[in-house]
């Protein structure tokens, strides 16, 4: 757990304390706000639910309870500074330490799960620090010349999610079985080479591409690709892309994106943490699925984590990108966001029926 920790600190120690607790973006937290949830996080689970401990600071369990203080007030309440948020965070360290450590398997899911919620909460403040200018990304993705090409992807019946043992997110499970016909999916993600060729085509502003929700987003927007797309190396991975461009770019590419179903068969063929999917957890990539759970869900252990974002138009993504810690990344991860939202590092890989 220091390791995380201390990656978490090197993230934000270059960051001016005036950056750190203002609000960079209106669908981020501050990032002052971050650190104090994670310290609040690890306190309430840790030294508190498995250490049967008082809250070190009970006076701040609402103000960081991510379901009590949505995004749109934080930077409007009286939160820790950047300072009193670092030093909360080593307050609540010093308490975890005092523990024995997990004393039961059970015990041992929620130290894990505190852990990779340091860890996802990372990603998050990576993507407020790109935002706000404070980060540059070029040269963070890999660059490779050879184009995508398509995977024969054969039908059949496979295990789709976590089953019962070791650490998983309630969205996860229960694992199913099921059968599905062939497809082709592409070999990497779609390129900034070829993203900025549907630009030139005139993707943003030919109306048959988009759907109805995605054609008003693309005139609110005033869409053209993202910066980074028109800066990156044109052999990398395509990044921040929200799923309305997503949907459009697939149309006129003449494919579409994945299902869930299909992205997880393809992850799950052949050798490698991803199967027979190249330069995969570089980008989110986008599939087409509405976020809900599986058949026979069950909201473990609050309902907050998951649950209440079921079938609320956000739309499922597989694989990781490259600000997403390795112990986070694996076929059954299941992220989620909104259609339009392109601050997250997300890009698309295509894909067809079979021929």
């Amino acid at each position: 757990m220091d390791g995380a920790r201390n990656a978490t600190l090197a993230l934000v120690a270059p960051v001016s304390a005036r950056d750190l607790e203002r609000v960079i973006s209106p669908i981020m937290s501050p990032l002052a706000w971050d650190l104090g949830h994670i310290a609040a996080y690890e306190d309430l689970w840790l030294a508190h639910r498995c250490g049967g401990r008082e809250l070190l600071e009970p006076e701040l369990a609402d103000l960081y309870d991510a379901a009590e203080t949505p995004r749109a007030v934080r930077g409007e309440i009286e939160a820790l500074g950047a300072d009193a948020a670092v030093d909360y965070l080593s307050r609540v360290r010093a308490r975890t330490r005092e523990l024995a450590g997990p004393d039961s398997p059970a015990e041992e899911l929620v130290w894990e799960m505190v852990l990779r919620h340091e860890l996802q909460h990372c990603e998050t403040m990576r993507q407020t620090l790109v935002l706000g200018g404070l980060l540059d990304e070029r040269g963070l993705l890999t660059s490779d010349p050879a184009p995508p090409q398509w995977l024969e992807i054969p039908g059949g019946r496979f295990t789709m999610g976590s089953g019962e043992h070791g650490f998983a997110y309630d969205n996860e499970r229960p694992a199913f079985d099921l059968e599905l016909g062939p497809l082709r999916i592409a070999s990497r993600p779609a390129t900034n080479r070829q993203w900025l060729e549907f630009s030139a085509d005139g993707g943003y502003s030919r109306r048959e591409l988009w759907s109805e929700a995605g054609w008003d987003w693309a005139r609110e927007a005033g869409a053209a690709p993202d910066r980074a797309i028109e800066r990156g190396d044109p052999d990398a991975s395509a990044c921040h892309v929200c799923w309305h461009e997503a949907q459009a770019f697939a149309r006129w590419s003449q494919a579409r994106l994945p299902t869930e179903r299909e992205w997880e068969r393809a992850a799950r063929l052949g050798d490698g943490r991803f199967g027979a999917l190249g330069l995969c957890g570089e980008v989110w990539e986008w599939t087409a699925t509405e976020f809900d759970g599986y058949s026979g869900f069950t909201a473990d252990p609050y309902p907050e984590y998951s649950q209440v974002f079921f079938r609320r138009g956000y739309r499922v993504l597989r694989g990781g990108s490259w600000a997403t810690d390795p112990r986070v990344k694996g076929p059954t991860f299941r992220n989620w966001d909104l259609p339009a939202r392109r601050q997250i590092f997300a890009g698309v890989r295509l894909a067809r029926d079979a021929a």
